[in-house]
């Protein structure tokens, strides 16, 4: 088969991830390899990049391609990118519109990889650039107020229903009392650290 392209797909998860190789011909026609699993950590990285230049055809460019989940693909990306390797990262709503597209009803992490390295394959994706150092921490404060935020209003709601509670002990609710306290100035230690940023 006369290759035109290939791509490894990625299913990436906290812990783990797992591989697949897909080789599109001259012909349209697709060729996968087996899947294979790794750790989500630098000892994984490498691994994978053993296994790709193994099983990889030297014939045709080669790209690696996974959703942005959450954080979890993050150090993958970065890692890839590091040793000049040409990395896509796409949305998970438009790979789920990807698999639609193939009618595919099977989810598990193996199906997952082979059906992302066909997408590498058979689609023009723009290749991922780290963020500017400027951007990566605004984003990471932002994450984090978003996430101080999810913790007061969840403690919010213990104050209420303790409130509304016919006996509580004392101390649940000036504990209670004081972690949103200790949020607050989190949150405006943050507000003022964002201006210094821009």
């Amino acid at each position: 088969m006369d290759l035109i392209k290939q791509s490894v797909g990625i299913d990436i998860s906290k812990s783990s991830f797992t591989a697949c190789i897909c080789n599109r011909g001259a012909g349209d026609e697709l060729r996968y390899s087996e899947t294979k699993g790794f750790k989500n950590d630098k000892t994984g990285f490498n691994q994978l990049l053993r296994w790709v230049n193994k099983t990889a055809s030297k014939q045709a460019d080669l790209v690696f391609l996974m959703e942005a989940t959450g954080v979890y693909y993050e150090s993958m990306a970065y890692h890839l990118h590091k040793v000049k390797k040409t990395v896509h990262v796409v949305l998970p709503n438009t790979s789920k519109h990807f698999f639609s597209s193939l009618n595919i009803k099977t989810k598990t992490d193996e199906v997952d990889a082979k059906v992302l390295s066909r997408f590498g394959v058979e689609r023009t994706h723009k290749a991922w650039q780290p963020p500017s150092k400027v951007l990566q921490e605004l984003r990471n404060i932002t994450r984090y107020y978003v996430q101080l935020q999810e913790q007061k209003t969840a403690l919010n709601n213990i104050k209420y229903s303790k409130e509304s509670a016919y006996s509580v002990q004392a101390f649940s609710t000036s504990s209670n009392k004081r972690l949103i306290v200790q949020i607050d100035k989190a949150q405006a230690t943050q507000d003022s650290t964002i201006p210094v940023l821009l």
